[in-house]
């Protein structure tokens, strides 16, 4: 399946807000930019999940891609929790089990590495009520993929359901036939409710209407922006999105390792410039992480590939 250049955008253009935010400092000073954010970019990204996911796949090749989101996860997930029973972190693991250790990794996850898990239980049930469409009408089998998702989210409390609900939409237009860049148009004018949404704190909520609309206004305006982007920062962009798994996964080190740099950088006093020194770090350590696991011919046993690192190609 060829890759569609404008979801590579906005998944990297995503990933990237998701590093920003992972810096406290950055958090801490602006809060407001924090909470309408977080209002939009992990949704955004549970959508555009929704509508990729391959469920049509046999049984065993799709089983094999929910093994390699959950080897990386769980390695990464064990690592947080340990470390927070060590690390002065807001999430801190006061006594460290093995039956808490369990517990973070398969039921309540912790820390940034959630999505992974979200993502895997989504798909799972998304997969298996797939299997149903030999039966039913695709609107019936839709309809019980929502109800096994609010049983997951309010019954089992292993998902969220905004996160849920996010993901469904995504699954709602790829069964539908209806192309994500015809429900997602591309326009500027997407500014004005955008920003007035965003004006108001009780707007900030992701599980709400005015969550939707922020949500998809910020698509629409991402997509805006790329129409209007040279091709050299564009086809960075999509690159960095391809590789939003890496980010993902190995960014959370750098967010942490960069902490003494705020004293360092506090002669410049907005955070600018502590934010993309930080971010440049976490984006260029995480990459230099798979260059080295592919170097050494491990990210086979990491990601289930030989190599996870793809060619840049300029445009």
């Amino acid at each position: 399946m060829k890759r569609i250049e404008e979801l590579d955008f906005l998944k990297g253009m995503f990933i990237l807000l998701v590093i920003v935010f992972h810096l406290v400092y950055i958090g801490d000073t602006y809060p407001y930019a924090k909470r309408l954010v977080y209002t939009f970019h992990i949704p955004a990204f549970f959508m555009i999940s929704g509508y990729l996911m391959k469920v049509d796949k046999k049984s065993l090749a799709f089983l094999k891609s929910m093994v390699w989101i959950m080897i990386p996860y769980i390695v990464m997930e064990a690592g947080y929790v340990v470390m927070s029973s060590v690390l002065p972190v807001r999430e801190r693991v006061d006594v460290l089990s093995g039956t808490l250790l369990l517990d973070k990794i398969f039921v309540h996850p912790m820390g940034p590495y959630w999505y992974l898990h979200t993502l895997v239980v989504c798909g799972m049930a998304y997969f298996v009520v797939n299997r149903l469409k030999s039966y039913m009408e695709v609107y019936a089998m839709l309809l019980v993929l929502a109800l096994v998702y609010a049983l997951l989210s309010y019954g089992c409390g292993l998902i969220a359901a905004p996160s849920a609900l996010y993901f469904m939409i995504g699954v709602v237009l790829s069964q539908s036939g209806i192309s994500f860049l015809s429900f997602f148009r591309a326009s500027w004018l997407s500014l004005v409710p955008f920003a007035w949404l965003a004006a108001y704190p009780d707007n900030l909520n992701r599980f709400s209407i005015a969550g939707l609309l922020i949500t998809y206004l910020s698509v629409s305006l991402f997509l805006a922006v790329f129409k209007v982007l040279p091709v050299r920062i564009r086809t960075a962009g999509c690159y960095i999105g391809e590789h939003s798994l890496l980010l993902l996964l190995f960014s959370p080190v750098f967010t942490m390792l960069v902490k003494p740099l705020v004293g360092v950088l506090s002669f410049e006093p907005t955070g600018i410039l502590f934010l993309f020194v930080a971010l440049l770090i976490a984006v260029s350590g995480s990459f230099f992480i798979a260059w080295i696991m592919d170097l050494l011919n491990i990210s086979r046993f990491f990601f289930g590939k030989r190599k996870i690192l793809k060619p840049f190609i300029r445009q």
